[in-house]
């Protein structure tokens, strides 16, 4: 499998489950079976260009949305790296409620959120990360 197919894949099940959409309804809308989809989702089998576009069409974002924040981990051209996915939270479920959820609150409120989250993040960087049990 190719790692930018395993990539876009992701992309499209993370988008497809955002709007709610099953894999058959989604294989109809573009003129494929579902089984076929759960192989684009997966990277076993390639979108080609015309398919992307329609898939793109159906989710309601442009072609581009499947390729944005994917960069190389290294910038020399002459050695065979593996992609890094900037934007793999978007399969995250819990990570897309946290952003709509984030959206809806005031921006004094946006600004304490960011500050907690950052400060959680250091100290679970450092291995400090700790949970009280309410």
């Amino acid at each position: 499998m190719n790692k930018i197919d395993v990539l876009v894949g992701k992309r499209i099940r993370a988008r497809r489950h955002a709007m709610g959409i099953s894999q058959t309804e989604l294989g109809d809308a573009i003129g494929v079976k579902f089984q076929q989809i759960q192989k684009y989702e997966t990277g076993a089998n390639r979108v080609s260009a015309s398919r992307l576009w329609a898939v793109a069409e159906k989710l309601g974002v442009d072609v581009v949305y499947f390729f944005e924040g994917i960069r190389r981990s290294e910038e020399d051209a002459g050695i065979e790296v593996d992609p890094i996915d900037k934007m793999e939270f978007l399969s995250d479920r819990d990570a897309i409620e946290m952003m709509e959820l984030y959206r809806q609150l005031p921006q004094s409120q946006r600004s304490a959120v960011l500050a907690f989250m950052r400060s959680m993040a250091m100290d679970a960087g450092r291995g400090n990360l700790s949970v009280a049990n309410s």
